[in-house]
């Protein structure tokens, strides 16, 4: 019987749980070495949201899945920092929009930036044959319905 530690391979579950932890690191350090140190857990989902589309805290609650309470928490403390800013809806003197501010939206740049960054390192590591094949297993992953919700729908692009 040979030796289980040489058999036995990393549990799959497991490396796509350190490998998403890994890339957020590594995320999150290039933003900090760029002027955006101040990251909170939900600011990506936020700066890609209303990077492509304004939209009240209504209707970010929905497409977050969450309160309306917790998505004043998020704007409040994104406002704070920066990011966010609320405009008059022009359609409805009664609403708010929220929009990225000048420095949300260089945050969202730089973000996209090292995403793209990221996966030229990977295939010039790793080759593009490999890299197209994670992207086609971890695609398969993920449901229709998943990459087509209006909640993913901005982070996918």
């Amino acid at each position: 019987m040979g030796d289980m530690s040489t058999s036995r391979k990393p549990d799959f579950g497991i490396l796509l749980v350190l490998a998403e932890q890994e890339f957020v690191r590594e995320l999150r350090a290039s933003l900090a070495a760029q002027g955006f140190d101040e990251q909170g857990r939900s600011d990506g989902f936020v700066l890609r949201t209303l990077g492509a589309t304004p939209m009240t805290i209504s209707a970010l609650a929905e497409r977050l899945e969450i309160s309306k309470q917790g998505a004043g928490q998020i704007v409040d403390d994104m406002e704070r920092r920066g990011f966010v800013v609320r405009r008059p809806d022009p359609t409805d003197g009664r609403a708010r929009l929220l929009h990225l501010s000048e420095r949300g939206e260089a945050a969202l740049a730089a973000a996209r930036k090292f995403h793209q960054a990221y996966e030229r390192r990977l295939r010039k590591t790793h080759g593009d044959a490999a890299i197209d094949a994670v992207r086609t297993v971890l695609t398969a992953m993920t449901s229709e319905e998943q990459t087509t919700a209006p909640r993913f729908r901005p982070l996918m692009f």
